[in-house]
């Protein structure tokens, strides 16, 4: 009698987990769902708008008559360099941080204070790296408004998320081979060199896509530091200022003196900068998978 009572309720128990287990993958599938969906629906939305003045004038011509004609040339140019220099800036600098943190340093209060610290750089608003990047940058250090100013800007801002995903990457590698290697009569440079940084290189590709899709996207820092409304001329050293898709899509909208005539244009140079985006991010998630099957073989 005890027996069946016990299946029963044991039956019971087993019922109620497994609906509960298709609640929450009901509920995980949804939001998932939501998100493609959402995301489908802003870059087909973009697409339609924009691909009607996509052709090769569009991507080779300098603007022209106020803006309303022409191409984005310059602004493709610009993005591409600023976001050149940011990625060469923050991810030496990132993953040297990350080594020290992870490797190096005595894990106690001050390193726990330098992580928070650095979680709280990763929530400030970008317009702030702007005023920063102005006051340092462009006023106290004169490099003026350049694609110099605008690199190191857009550098100090993806920081944090490289430093963060590094830090992670490489504390996925097992301590064991740390230990194997220097059991070996490995320095433990060496060991971080050869065993370490080339079993976290995927994760840390990955912080690299976050920040270039962070970096190129951004209108606020380079606003203050790199950004022209119009120039007719391409940038020649690194202290020259440029024009950004950004900050061209920011002008078209919101600055110009023929917003809805230009409408396509906007469209377009959103477009563009997404294309632009993606296929950069397209380039490094390839580099990673290669990493990770070059490690399996």
């Amino acid at each position: 009698m005890i027996s069946v009572k016990n299946r029963a309720q044991h039956s019971s128990s087993m019922k109620w987990r497994y609906i509960k287990q298709r609640l929450f993958f009901a509920v995980v599938t949804s939001a998932v769902a939501l998100i493609i969906l959402s995301l489908g629906g802003i870059l087909s939305y973009v697409f339609i708008n924009g691909i009607g003045v996509i052709n090769w004038d569009f991507l080779t011509q300098h603007p022209r008559d106020s803006m309303t004609a022409g191409g984005i040339m310059p602004a493709i140019i610009g993005t591409f360099y600023l976001t050149l220099g940011a990625i060469m800036i923050a991810l030496p600098l990132g993953v040297t941080s990350a080594i020290y943190l992870s490797e190096y340093a005595k894990q106690g209060a001050l390193v726990r204070i330098i992580r928070i610290g650095i979680n709280c750089l990763a929530g400030v608003p970008s317009i702030v790296f702007g005023l920063f990047g102005l006051a340092l940058f462009v006023v106290f250090l004169r490099f003026g408004s350049s694609i110099l100013s605008g690199s190191l800007t857009l550098g100090i801002l993806i920081l944090p998320t490289i430093i963060g995903a590094s830090e992670e990457a490489l504390k996925a590698v097992p301590q064991t081979f740390r230990e194997a290697s220097l059991a070996l009569g490995v320095s433990k440079w060496q060991t971080i060199l050869r065993v370490v940084l080339p079993n976290a290189l995927p994760g840390i590709l990955t912080g690299s896509i976050l920040g270039i899709g962070r970096a190129a996207g951004e209108t606020a820092p380079i606003m203050f530091t790199a950004a022209a409304f119009f120039t007719a001329k391409l940038p020649h050293s690194i202290f020259d200022e440029v024009m950004a898709l950004p900050y061209h899509i920011y002008v078209l909208a919101t600055a110009g003196t023929h917003i809805d005539q230009t409408r396509p244009i906007q469209y377009g140079t959103a477009l563009v900068l997404l294309a632009l985006v993606l296929g950069v991010d397209l380039i490094a998630i390839v580099i990673r998978g290669y990493v990770r099957r070059r490690k399996r073989w």
